[in-house]
Formats: structure tokens, sequence, C-alpha cells
């Protein structure tokens, strides 16, 4: 199991790499590649990714391809090596994929009428998990090390609590901490009793089956944090970005709605203000992300 602070140290480290240099983009080259983080099934998130990115290319006027990375940290990479000219991102990794390699927040997604949300803490209804304290000792599944609503949001819970001090310290309380990759993974290894709970998005519940989703609840709800973001590499050629932020917000419109389950879900987009990250900003360097 990756340790938080060998993911932490990771992130930290990618701005003492060498930065690749980027080619401009010209007539020939004239592309977008788009880089989705893996929140959800990675088999039908490929279907979803070539149904999008087959209308974004119509409507951007090039060609757009997508792929899934690993996780947050290789999607940050992608972006800086120019193997990703965009990425569908958590406001934690784009905090700091801002600060390493000055990534411009582009869109901001749309819930239930805001652009923000919450963590959770998920248990299964039979499991006799009515508070936080129940879990000392238990199992945890987070989606991602470098997840806001899938680790560091949720955890902080236990932090407010008075359970841990730190992320560092979570090992002390829980029987075992796993991160399963994403939403959808965390969800299903706590849904199928492979732990005891799991901390994730709000929303994560509807990535269960019917059936799964009426045997589970949550017990913690986190701070309401920024929605995920699309960011772009810096030097991203202008004209292209605004084409491509064009293209995202004609899925508001009546016509086009549907397209949004190709994309994680969301309810629309709204052009991204920075400023609505400061408090990511400020978690991330409570715990060391960022100085």
């Amino acid at each position: 199991m990756p340790s938080p602070l060998s993911r932490r140290r990771f992130m930290i480290l990618l701005g003492a790499n060498v930065c690749a240099l980027v080619a401009p983009v010209t007539a020939q080259s004239r592309r977008l590649r788009l880089a989705f983080i893996p929140q959800e099934n990675p088999d039908k998130l490929l279907g979803d990714i070539n149904a999008i990115t087959t209308w974004l290319s119509n409507e951007v006027g090039v060609p757009v391809e997508g792929f899934v990375t690993n996780d947050h940290a290789a999607a940050v990479e992608a972006l800086r090596n120019g193997d990703a000219d965009i990425s569908f991102m958590g406001a934690l990794p784009f905090v700091l994929a801002n600060a390493e390699i000055g990534a411009v927040p582009l869109l901001s997604e749309i819930y239930r009428g805001t652009p923000a949300y919450t963590g959770r803490i998920f248990v299964r209804r039979d499991s006799g998990i009515k508070t936080l304290s129940d879990l000392r000792g238990r199992d945890i599944a987070f989606a991602d090390p470098i997840s806001e609503s899938g680790y560091l949001y949720p955890l902080f819970e236990f932090v407010k609590a008075g359970l841990i001090q730190s992320p560092k310290t979570a090992d002390d309380f829980f029987g075992r901490v796993f991160f399963a990759g994403g939403y959808q993974q965390a969800m299903q290894a706590m849904a199928e009793g492979l732990v005891d709970a799991a901390g994730a998005s709000q929303y994560a519940d509807l990535l269960l089956t019917p059936e799964q989703q009426a045997q589970v609840t949550w017990i913690a709800e986190s701070d309401a944090i920024p929605s995920h973001v699309v960011i772009a590499r810096p030097g991203l050629d202008q004209k292209l970005a605004a084409q491509f932020v064009h293209a995202m917000l004609k899925l508001n419109e009546a016509e086009h709605r549907d397209k949004l389950r190709y994309l994680y879900g969301p309810d629309g987009y709204i052009k991204a203000d920075p400023s609505a990250y400061d408090a990511v900003r400020d978690m991330a360097r409570r715990y060391g992300f960022l100085k």
C-alpha cells in the first residue's frame, strides 16, 4: 500500500524534475489530448471518453483524443510533459499543478446548482458503525492520496473529532488504510465488505448498484469543497483553449445535456474562478503539500 507521505513527497518532487519542452501548436499538430482520472470503472470510462471526444472533435474543429491516467499525479505529469493538453482533475491536484507547473483553470463542474460538493465517510448500514470513533482499529479505503474529497477532507473529519492528529498518524487509529484508485473502487470495496468504511465524494454512492446504494449510509461529512476543475497545461494555444471552453459550455444547453454523463456526470460547467480554490490551498499547506 502506498503511504500518504510517499505520494506527497512525489508530488512535491515533481517541481524538481526537468520540465520537458512543449512544442508550439502548428497547423499540422493542432489537436487536443485530454487526460481523465480514473474515478470510475476504467472500462466504462474508456467508452465515455470515446463518445465525448468524438463530439468535441466536431465542436472544436480539431481532433480531440482522450486517455485515462493511473492517478492524479500521472495526470499532472502528463500536462507537464505535453502528453496532455487538458485534464479533468480534483481541486487538490489542481492547486498542486498550478503551483508546480503553472496549470491554468478553465472550467468548474456544477453539482446540484453549485460549484462545490463535500467528502463523506460511508459505511454499510448493517455494520453497526455509527460514529467516526467506531472505526478505531477498522479498515478504511480512500479513493486516492492526492484527492480532496476522496482522502484529505474526509480524513480531516477524524482530525476535527480529535481521533488523529494528521495523515501521518492515521495508521495508529485505523486497522489498515487503503487507496483504491478511485471513488467507485473505494465504494465497491466498502459495499462488498472488503473494508469497513470508504472516504469519497458525497455523490460516490451513485456509482454503486441500486441494491448496494440501499445498503450503505454515511456517518460524517466534510466542509464544502470547490468542485472538480478542468485545467490546461501552460502554453496551450489560447484560441484552441477558448474553442474547447466554448464547446464545453454548450453542454449546459438542453440539447446537449445528455452528454454530461460521459464526463463523470456533473450538472454542467461554468468558467473557473481561481480564487475559489484558496481554501484548498490552505488545506494543502496545513498538511505539507504546499509551502
